[in-house]
């Protein structure tokens, strides 16, 4: 086999400009895109962002975010913590009119400042506040896991066709130049069919974390729920396919503090091309890669869902692409997209794919069987 050069070349750009696109299919099923480009947003230099939630993930990487984008800004919060409110205002500039809290949520109907609200808040108020917000008029950017359930999202999708807004799921790796070639490398077979995937995300989640909402099931937590997302997108991405079949297993092995979750989740996927995926997840182990073994060779991504520095190379050499502030590429493409009608690059059905899989998972867990999903 002639050796495979890693580089922005054509192959790529087509597949990245490909998959950002999408399809005349997913292009009619976004009511609002028609209509958008004829707005009023499309004669702004930048659109309004306003975070829905100040927890970590705001504070320390879509604020900071925000500074750095083209196309977006950051134009109001939503918080339920008055002290965070008078923080944010004085440091960002954020004017009062632009500051809300979960009561008078909806009120940002009236506000044209803000052009799309980002939902940072726990896996169980995803749905309520991304429908609340489309009803709003608001397109809506949501974190993953899109929601607790399937019937969640599919809630979700069906709120913001109906109120024609947009819809996105924070999966900010789909956003980055090394995971993209890498799933162009899998998809196009580039390396001939991919066999198997193996992918694990976890961190160690300290003891004195007994109270966070990641770690009671009523709010969405759970090792699956939180890092085993990636490891199910790692698999799906770089097959370009769904699975078919399901095993998993649940494990704690610290029991006072995972009363209501699993600690590490094991799972196992079957896919139509009879690719086989490996995956784990945990808050007791620290771990971030992705190896998948192709008929002619293989790709690595060693850490493949950090904030910065995803490293990756191949049995052919190494990718080489620059380091990018994923969060700020991703809210600008957002932005992009409603200003020029075009769908996401991420759109709730994707996530509403990966909650699918999620439930099988739980319920291959919990019975010790195989779940079908063909």
């Amino acid at each position: 086999m002639k050796d495979i050069k890693i580089t922005t070349k054509e192959g790529r750009r087509d597949f990245v400009k490909k998959a950002g696109l999408g399809t005349a299919a997913s292009i009619l099923s976004y009511p609002f895109l028609a209509s958008c480009a004829a707005g009023t947003l499309q004669t702004k230099d930048k659109l309004g962002i306003a975070l829905v939630g100040l927890g970590y993930y705001s504070t320390d990487l879509l604020a900071p975010a925000l500074q750095e984008t083209t196309h977006s800004y950051l134009a109001g919060i939503v918080t339920g913590t008055p002290e965070k409110a008078e923080k944010w205002k004085a440091k960002y500039g954020i004017p009062e009119k632009n500051i809300y809290n979960y009561d008078n949520y909806d009120d940002l109907a009236n506000n044209p400042d803000i052009d799309i609200v980002y939902v940072v808040l726990p896996n169980s108020m995803h749905a309520e506040y991304t429908i609340r917000a489309a009803k709003a008029g608001k397109h809506v950017i949501c974190e993953k896991p899109m929601a607790m359930d399937v019937a969640e999202c599919e809630a979700m999708i069906k709120a913001c066709k109906e109120n024609n807004v947009s819809l996105s799921i924070g999966y900010r790796m789909h956003f980055e130049p090394n995971t993209q070639e890498v799933m162009r490398l899998g998809q196009e077979q580039v390396m001939g069919p991919v066999k198997m995937v193996c992918a694990g995300a976890g961190f160690t989640m300290g003891d004195g974390s007994k109270d966070h909402w990641k770690v009671k099931k009523a709010m969405g937590g759970g090792a699956m729920m939180d890092m085993g997302v990636y490891s199910l997108q790692a698999a799906r991405y770089v097959t370009g396919e769904e699975p078919i079949a399901v095993t998993a297993q649940a494990i704690k092995t610290r029991k006072e503090m995972f009363t209501e979750t699993e600690e590490t989740m094991m799972f196992q996927l079957e896919f139509p091309s009879g690719a086989m995926a490996n995956l784990h997840t945990s808050f007791g182990v620290n771990m971030n890669y992705l190896d998948a073994r192709c008929a002619k060779g293989w790709i690595k991504l060693d850490p493949f869902s950090a904030y910065r520095n995803i490293k990756g190379s191949t049995s052919q050499g190494a990718l080489e692409f620059p380091v990018i502030n994923q969060q700020a590429t991703q809210m600008d493409e957002v932005a992009m997209c409603i200003k020029e009608g075009k769908p996401m690059r991420v759109p709730g059905e994707e996530g509403l794919k990966d909650m699918k899989v999620v439930e099988a998972v739980y319920k291959a867990a919990a019975t010790g069987e195989k779940i079908s999903l063909a």
